[in-house]
């Protein structure tokens, strides 16, 4: 496996490697600035690659903050890596992860974040967004970069194979197709519809991001807050007619 590396925004950097086995692209995105930020540490195995693909942009030595938006494997396995290579470097993530899981996970003590409050990094802003069960797991947040209105949306708008690195098309149609193949398979239920659900995601349209850059798929480039809309609106007739 190799990893492709994409500016999808200005100083935003996608880093995706394709895992056959999965069958999915796993994307990390790198933010270069004064205080370097990294959303999503990927599998622990695979951070030879990832550290790889990081070095073609800065010192590794040098990043500063490691976000990700919910405990999970490829989302924070490869945390103390990280932590060893960049002695600096300290995860930021929701007050729920820092207390329940991070802080006994990671080498270092985490950061928590209050929902709403911006980590600058230098010439940019990012504001933590806590979005419990949005995609999944009481301790979800998403980060958002202000300047060039990016979200980092983790497993939202999730789509499978290995495509574009980023698109201007219809990525609603994608999610929709893996959502309702999704509820077939063994990992059914990997999305809850609880009752903050919809406003969660009107929450994030309301951003406007102009990017939207996913964990699993192609970066979005257009029209987020109607793509969000839109993905509301799929996710309230697929999963939550389900709970009615």
């Amino acid at each position: 496996m190799e990893s492709n590396v994409t500016e999808i925004a200005p100083d935003v950097y996608r880093i995706s490697t394709f895992h056959p086995d999965y069958g999915i692209q796993f994307n990390q995105f790198l933010i270069k600035d004064d205080e370097p930020f990294i959303m999503h540490t990927g599998f622990k195995k695979m951070f030879p690659i990832t550290r790889e693909a990081v070095t073609s942009l800065i010192d590794p030595a040098k990043l500063r903050w490691i976000g990700f938006s919910h405990f999970e494997s490829d989302e924070c396995g490869a945390l103390n890596e990280w932590l060893t290579v960049a002695p600096q470097a300290q995860a930021v993530c929701s007050f729920v992860g820092t207390m329940v899981m991070v802080n006994d996970f990671a080498d270092r003590p985490a950061r928590p974040l209050n929902d709403g409050e911006v980590l600058e990094t230098g010439r940019h802003r990012l504001r933590f967004l806590a979005t419990p069960h949005v995609p999944h797991c009481w301790d979800a947040g998403l980060f958002f970069e202000e300047n060039e209105k990016t979200l980092l949306c983790s497993d939202l708008f999730f789509h499978p194979g290995d495509p574009e690195p980023l698109t201007e098309s219809d990525i609603v149609g994608r999610a929709k197709e893996s959502i309702v193949a999704g509820l077939a398979s063994p990992l059914a239920n990997d999305m809850p519809y609880t009752p903050y659900t919809d406003s969660t995601l009107r929450r994030l349209a309301d951003l406007e991001p102009r990017t939207l850059g996913l964990m699993h798929g192609s970066s979005f480039r257009g029209d987020g807050r109607i793509a969000i809309l839109d993905l509301a609106g799929v996710i309230k007739e697929a999963i939550g007619g389900q709970k009615n």
